[in-house]
């Protein structure tokens, strides 16, 4: 009798069911890098055994003892124990630049080999500055998705000096900036002419002017970036050469802060975007170009990590954005 009510529940199964059933197979789960190289990176990235070991979801006590046994093993501290954490030695400094690389090549075998089955997957990490965080970079975002759906991203705003930081210890693969500190670990992949432009509202009193002068935002109360913000260095450059100053009511690290303020206040912002006067989605407000001779040569950088061959998916996008940008 079981068989036979076995026998008949089969047979109730819709041919689809049944199809879908044999098709079925355990999604495939992604390459990892050897784990004592994950643990040294972590270590590292967070500067301490117990944090690094809170992250990765292991005993600190069971991490400490895989860096220690690789420490005998290579006959030199990678650390320095310190009160409050750990500091990598020279030693450890050469032994994470090859851990970073290593974990970055193997990425690329496998994105690689992914192609070779005509698939781009995997994921693609992002640090941004704020100005491209609501048009730019989530229509390029979308645009590729549309193409690649097995690709996922990975998006860091924050400031200049923190988005190389990213860049250089492999967080993201690759950043959009106002400014790139000199350095030799970067390299620039496309530049594209930005414009800094005076934000308002859409019925304010200057928002039917094409451009404007700094001077001209001084009878409306104003919102500036903080000194982390590149537009904040470039408008002080202009500051130093004109015969008056801003006085602004809100300083902030963040744009849309700023361009609610403008709003609400019927006053003035300040941010990066292309050449030319333009409505700002979702329409509510004006960019208008800057034309003090000071603030035009403002610019937008993707760069990547010198040296590094990016994943399949990454060096994809990269290409993307190139055309995004010009």
């Amino acid at each position: 009798m079981p068989n036979q009510v076995g026998q008949r529940d089969q047979k109730s199964r819709s041919p689809r069911a049944q199809t879908a059933s044999r098709k079925t197979a355990p999604l495939r789960k992604r390459l990892r890098p050897p784990r004592l190289l994950t643990y040294v990176d972590a270590v590292a990235r967070h500067g301490s055994i117990r944090k690094a070991a809170d992250a990765l979801n292991v005993a600190s006590s069971a991490l400490n003892r895989q860096i220690l046994d690789l420490e005998t093993d290579l006959g030199s501290p990678l650390f320095e124990r310190l009160p409050r954490g750990v500091r990598l030695t020279s030693a450890g400094e050469v032994f994470l630049a090859y851990t970073r690389q290593a974990i970055s090549e193997l990425k690329a075998v496998e994105s690689q080999v992914e192609q070779l089955r005509g698939m781009v997957r995997g994921q693609v990490g992002v640090a941004a500055v704020e100005s491209v965080a609501s048009e730019l970079l989530p229509s390029a975002i979308s645009q590729f998705q549309a193409t690649h759906p097995n690709v996922r991203f990975n998006v860091h705003i924050g400031v200049p000096e923190e988005l190389v930081s990213f860049l250089v210890d492999d967080r993201a693969d690759l950043i959009l900036t106002h400014y790139l500190p000199p350095t030799k670990s970067v390299a620039i992949a496309a530049v594209a002419k930005q414009a800094l432009c005076a934000l308002v509202a859409s019925d304010h009193p200057l928002a039917g002017r094409d451009d404007l002068r700094l001077h001209d935002c001084l009878a409306y109360p104003i919102a500036l970036g903080d000194a982390t913000l590149a537009g904040r260095a470039l408008i002080e450059q202009a500051l130093a050469q004109a015969s008056f100053d801003l006085d602004p009511r809100l300083v902030s690290n963040s744009v849309e802060n700023m361009k609610a303020f403008a709003r609400m206040n019927r006053g003035v912002c300040f941010q990066f975007r292309k050449p030319g006067k333009a409505r700002i989605p979702p329409g509510d407000m004006i960019a208008l170009p800057l034309a003090d001779p000071s603030l035009t040569q403002a610019r937008l950088v993707l760069a990547i990590r010198r040296g590094r061959v990016l994943p399949v998916a990454a060096a994809t996008f990269v290409e993307l954005l190139k055309s995004a940008m010009t």
